[in-house]
């Protein structure tokens, strides 16, 4: 009897673990897909910092499935065009959104 409600308890965990345990719902998204993002968004912070036209302590970057977002200010429009260029360059990345305000 006991090892009937073992096998029991098991199979009904395994069905529990596996309907929800990577499950990816509205507004969510795969540890995965999170990591990728993360690499990208490090790794265009870190091409920021390496060039000398893009302040990247005045230019916020955040990526979602691959779409990078980036907002913030830049003192000219060749800072703009280039933090722009730079994102798109990056590997992984689908999509750049420029938001970037140009502020004299």
């Amino acid at each position: 009897m006991n090892i009937r409600h073992a096998l029991a308890a098991t199979i009904t965990a395994v069905a529990l673990l596996s309907v929800t345990g990577c499950a990816v719902t509205r507004d969510q998204q795969s540890v995965g897909a999170y990591v990728d993002d993360t690499a990208i968004t490090t790794a265009i912070k870190a091409h920021f910092i390496e060039n000398k036209i893009v302040d990247a302590a005045a230019i916020s970057v955040e990526t979602l499935n691959g779409t990078v977002m980036l907002s913030g200010f830049a003192k000219s429009t060749q800072e703009r065009n280039n933090a722009e260029s730079i994102a798109r360059q990056t590997k992984g990345v689908k999509m750049v959104k420029n938001e970037i305000a140009v502020r004299p």
